[in-house]
């Protein structure tokens, strides 16, 4: 009998879900929801049971969540901490409901299924990796996401989004999306590729994956400069890793 995954991807603009069986194969069309705000953990909880009510039965749940998490349990969150999301001032309760949240205990609880939580673009690495050598994910959305596999296993996570950039920012507003749309794409593409050049000696990748909503605005011009170690790939790998992620993470670091 086939596993059937509820794989949910959750963003600052929207939360994405769909029921994939163990060949990754969607028996349903992802149903997409505006990101709710203010959102609390209670709230995602009773948004995630109003996206498996219109899906078909699964028998174990995976999500991806912003930011860090660690066993399941949310570190820190950008967006979700925020009274009108992305940008806004941050709820000094929002912030206290969710450091510490064991997300991956209360979906147990919830569906009374199996569930793994990770941070989102971890989910989104896991859709697409090869599993050999050092491959490197972003993901370039609301702001920025990062994973990377060795050998086709996930590493501990590393916020690089909150890394300085250029001084007076980090990566995740330099390249975010409200970046995106002050700039233009096109200088905005500029700077994928500086942060390309930029991290290259940093991690000695093998492969480099860059997905995300935002892969596809990236200007082919650029594309081309980037590197034949350098793949851009689609965004629905953040619904399909779901499946794959479990055969990738070392259960230590779930």
């Amino acid at each position: 009998m086939t596993m059937m995954t509820l794989c949910i991807d959750c963003g600052g603009m929207s939360i994405k879900a769909s029921v994939l069986d163990s060949a990754g194969t969607m028996h349903a069309q992802p149903i997409q929801l505006p990101t709710p705000y203010p959102l609390s953990p209670v709230r995602l909880l009773e948004l995630f049971a109003e996206l498996a009510d219109q899906l078909p039965a699964f028998d174990r749940v995976t999500v991806g969540v912003p930011g860090m998490i660690r066993h399941g349990v949310v570190v820190h969150t950008p967006h979700y901490i925020n009274v009108k999301g992305p940008r806004t001032r941050v709820d000094p309760d929002l912030l206290q409901q969710w450091r510490g949240f064991d997300l991956a205990q209360a979906l147990r609880n919830q569906f009374n299924r199996p569930a793994l939580v990770l941070n989102d673009a971890e989910v989104h690495g896991a859709g697409v990796v090869a599993g050999s050598g050092l491959e490197i994910v972003v993901t370039l959305g609301t702001g920025l996401g990062f994973s990377m596999f060795d050998g086709g296993k996930l590493a501990p996570h590393i916020e690089l989004s909150h890394a300085p950039i250029r001084r007076a920012t980090s990566y995740d507003t330099w390249i975010g999306e409200h970046e995106r749309r002050r700039l233009g794409d096109s200088f905005w593409s500029r700077r994928i590729r500086s942060m390309v050049v930029d991290l290259r000696p940093v991690f000695h990748w093998d492969r480099l994956y860059i997905g995300g909503g935002n892969s596809r605005r990236i200007r082919p011009e650029i594309i081309e400069q980037l590197g034949e170690d350098v793949v851009i790939v689609p965004n629905s790998a953040g619904i399909v890793g779901g499946v794959r992620a479990w055969l990738m993470v070392d259960q230590n670091l779930s």
